[in-house]
């Protein structure tokens, strides 16, 4: 086989997506590296065929861009493969594919112990075939008239159970509390106590002519997804909530429709594939990169300082990847009043505050939780954001 497989001086172009890997083998890191490039591009990575001509490696190979003797000499490290374009369909075959391409069958290898995607860089010739957020932090504060501040985000809770009337008055509470958007929570979607045929055209209707942003949960298997994102939207509904167990590819999916509907991505789920104790794992950084190229609007990016609690400087780089998407992110779980001071300060305010428990378990109950995060966000720190620092404490 004239084609080369390991070349560091390989010419990539702008025909190739560049994946970085942490790799760890029982054997060598050349093998881990082999077993990816060959076994996830034109064949078995042990068995040569007589189907194989040099013009498919040529075509078709992934290329590893380290030298191989060198990789010869260790069982882990970081290495870059990248694999051609000509395999993907990007429209049609979409990031499904992608992530089977780089993050498939190696893991059925057992001589490949580790295998962690650090980063994966894209040519510009890929951007044609994302869309990018319908609107993104731009038409989010265009629609919310919001262009100073963090964005006040009210998540519903109950989480489930509420009746459509009941749920109506909750919203109206944070609404009048002066939120600019309100999340149902993943756990909700449309069971029986409260179906979407029933309260989307009743929320819709109370919220026309208001800057507020509705998000919708609509969890659901396909075709589901997809008629819900159309039924939202002839109701009058101005967004969804799709969790990421309903797909990665779901997202440029719904994207692709284009329709004037603001696109929620929930990260509840996700440390199946980025928790870092994982031997197999996708950083979450990639992933956030990959939705700001499907086109979400807002995602939840992560918190700092609740009850979940990401490394500062690794969050502050999953919020530089979203802004320059384009894509607002959400900061929540364990969000209060007392924490808004401290995060302006570590992460700025092009971002969203969103918050559940500390708006509805306020003393005062929802109105007064609402009031407090205002306050909070505004610096104008009355009666209701004194007793929430009263309940949950302050933070520097």
């Amino acid at each position: 086989m004239k084609f080369e497989v390991f070349n560091p001086n390989h010419d990539c172009g702008d025909n190739y997506i560049r994946v970085t890997y942490a790799l760890r083998s029982t054997k060598s890191l050349r093998d881990a590296a082999w077993n990816i490039a060959v076994g996830q591009s034109f064949g078995n990575p042990n068995v040569r065929s007589v189907w194989e001509t040099e013009e498919l490696y040529q075509n078709h190979s992934c290329v590893v861009l380290s030298d191989e003797s060198l990789l010869e000499k260790t069982k882990q490290g970081i290495i870059d493969i990248v694999f051609p374009l000509s395999n993907i369909n990007l429209d049609e075959d979409g990031v499904t594919q992608l992530l089977v391409q780089i993050m498939g069958g190696q893991l059925d290898i057992d001589s490949i112990q580790g295998c962690q995607v650090l980063n994966v860089e894209f040519p510009k010739r890929v951007n044609k075939h994302f869309l990018g957020p319908k609107f993104g932090i731009n038409g989010i504060r265009e629609f919310t008239k919001i262009s100073d501040r963090p964005i006040l985000g009210g998540i519903v809770k109950p989480k489930i159970g509420v009746n459509p009337s009941i749920l109506l008055d909750l919203v109206k509470e944070l609404v009048d509390g002066g939120v600019n958007f309100i999340k149902e929570d993943e756990i909700l979607s449309s069971p029986n106590v409260c179906p979407m045929e029933v309260r989307v055209p009743m929320i819709a209707k109370y919220l026309q002519g208001k800057n507020v942003v509705f998000a919708h949960c609509i969890n659901s298997d396909f075709p589901h997804l997809i008629d819900r994102v159309k039924f939202i939207h002839q109701e009058g509904g101005n967004a969804v909530h799709v969790n990421f167990w309903n797909g990665l590819g779901s997202y440029k999916t719904i994207r692709k429709l284009d329709l004037p509907i603001f696109l929620f991505f929930q990260k509840s789920g996700d440390k199946i594939l980025t928790n870092k104790q994982h031997d197999f794992r996708i950083e979450w950084n990639v992933l956030c990169k990959l939705a700001g190229m499907m086109g979400v609007d807002f995602i939840h990016g992560g918190m700092w300082g609740g009850y979940s609690n990401d490394d500062e400087s690794e969050l502050r780089q999953v919020l530089t990847t979203l802004q320059s998407h384009n894509v607002m992110a959400s900061l929540s779980c364990g969000m209060h009043p007392g924490l808004v001071e401290a995060i302006r300060a570590r992460f700025g305010d092009d971002l969203m505050m969103n918050v559940g428990g500390a708006i509805h378990g306020h003393p005062g109950g929802t109105l007064a939780g609402c009031k407090a995060m205002r306050q909070a966000i505004d610096r104008t720190l009355g009666t209701e954001y004194q007793q929430a620092i009263d309940k949950w404490g302050f933070v520097k």
